[in-house]
């Protein structure tokens, strides 16, 4: 598996994802088994103490996890989740969510998710998830498979998600 296969997968799935895009939510990177994605509040996301909805927090938490368990082409959906919130998020404020496996057995997972406003810890949310039949990629082995070495090297490039195509950066 490869970051490469987890750009691919990130983006047919991206082309798909009206929720997150409509939310404003960027696909910042992702990695196999880790996504990066990034919002900012909105008014219309505001709630009526004048903070961000916590709704809104988890929904990009829950969108960073997705992308993470997806990321090596096995449709995997959400089996349980929860969130600890530890400081509101305010208009305006650049929400920053990072998704880390944290362990892989059998065909569960569990994901690590922090939320980030700069330095300032925002949430922390945690995804248990259960891989399903099929993958994402539905296409010829080419987009299903990796060729060449199961050496464990990881690439050294990263890949960044934009609207619904793939750039890849030096």
């Amino acid at each position: 598996m490869s970051d490469e296969l987890a750009a691919k997968v990130a983006a047919a799935l991206w082309a798909e994802d009206t929720a997150s895009a409509t939310l404003g939510m960027r696909l910042v990177r992702v990695a196999e088994g880790t996504a990066v994605l990034e919002m900012t509040v909105r008014a219309d996301m505001v709630n009526g103490h004048g903070i961000a909805h916590g709704g809104f927090v988890f929904t990009l938490a829950d969108s960073a996890f997705a992308f993470a368990c997806n990321s090596r082409n096995q449709v995997t959906v959400a089996q349980g989740c929860d969130i600890v919130f530890i400081a509101p998020a305010q208009r305006g404020d650049v929400l920053v969510a990072e998704a880390r496996e944290r362990a892989s057995y059998g065909r569960n997972g569990i994901y690590d998710v922090t939320v980030r406003r700069g330095d300032d810890l925002i949430a922390e949310f945690r995804g248990r998830s259960r891989q399903l039949s099929g993958t994402v990629l539905k296409s010829g082995p080419e987009s299903c498979t990796e060729s060449g070495s199961e050496s464990g090297s990881e690439s050294d490039s990263e890949y960044t998600v934009i609207e619904s195509g793939v750039e890849e950066s030096s």
